[in-house]
């Protein structure tokens, strides 16, 4: 019985804080799978998150970017700052360098995309609860090599402006008309970006030059 008792104690904790239930319900399911560890709860706000951090005392917290109050790296931060022992996974839907090095400067133990499969973000709680202040991302040396060495296409003025405006979602007509461009320039202008980025089209685009940091991700750090 004794041996149970200890067998239980010696599970890693973990807190789950993201805004979407059917993610959470995912990453439940990938940890409940694993008898190392234990979901000690759920939290859908970063203030919730901070909160329960807290209450609930957890060895790792897997950390959503994109919550509907604020930033999961300010979460970040804070959780860091109170509890300097606690594991602290990062998870995002984009995985540009500039996300990267933003959970690394919050304070983070681990990185982890959302496309990653769940196997990954288990590891990375593995790694958090045993070296919460060692931080860890598959993709860091790489993204080390970028920031120190820049690479990638130079993308003049004009296709930077292009580019913002694909984000946003802006068709050939609507960039025309903010760039006081005709259409068949405008065109030109896509073209030149497409084939800087090696693109086929807007999506390809759009995430090549996340990916490079040529374009801020929706939840990109302010600082």
């Amino acid at each position: 019985m004794s041996s149970d008792v200890t067998e239980v104690d010696d599970r890693i904790t973990i807190l789950l804080v993201d805004d979407h239930d059917l993610i959470r319900k995912g990453l439940r399911h990938a940890f409940d799978r694993d008898p190392e560890f234990d979901v000690v709860g759920e939290a859908g706000t970063a203030t919730d998150g901070v909160r329960k951090a807290s209450a609930l005392q957890p060895n790792v917290v897997i950390m959503d970017l994109r919550l509907p109050d604020g930033s999961g790296l300010d979460a970040t931060r804070k959780i860091r700052k109170n509890h300097p022992e606690m594991g602290i996974v990062v998870l995002t839907m984009y995985a540009g360098d500039d996300q990267l090095f933003g959970a690394l400067d919050a304070g983070a133990s681990a990185f982890v995309p959302k496309s990653a499969p769940s196997n990954d973000v288990v590891a990375a709680a593995r790694h958090a609860a045993a070296t919460p202040n060692a931080f860890t991302a598959a993709d860091l040396a790489e993204a080390m090599k970028r920031r120190l060495t820049p690479t990638g296409p130079q993308l003049s003025p004009r296709e930077s402006q292009v580019l913002k405006l694909l984000a946003d979602g802006m068709s050939v007509a609507g960039i025309a008309k903010q760039l006081y461009v005709s259409e068949s320039t405008a065109k030109t202008h896509i073209s030149k970006l497409y084939e800087k980025l090696g693109a086929g089209n807007r999506a390809q685009a759009l995430m090549t030059a996340l990916k490079l940091g040529l374009l801020e991700a929706p939840d990109s750090p302010k600082f």
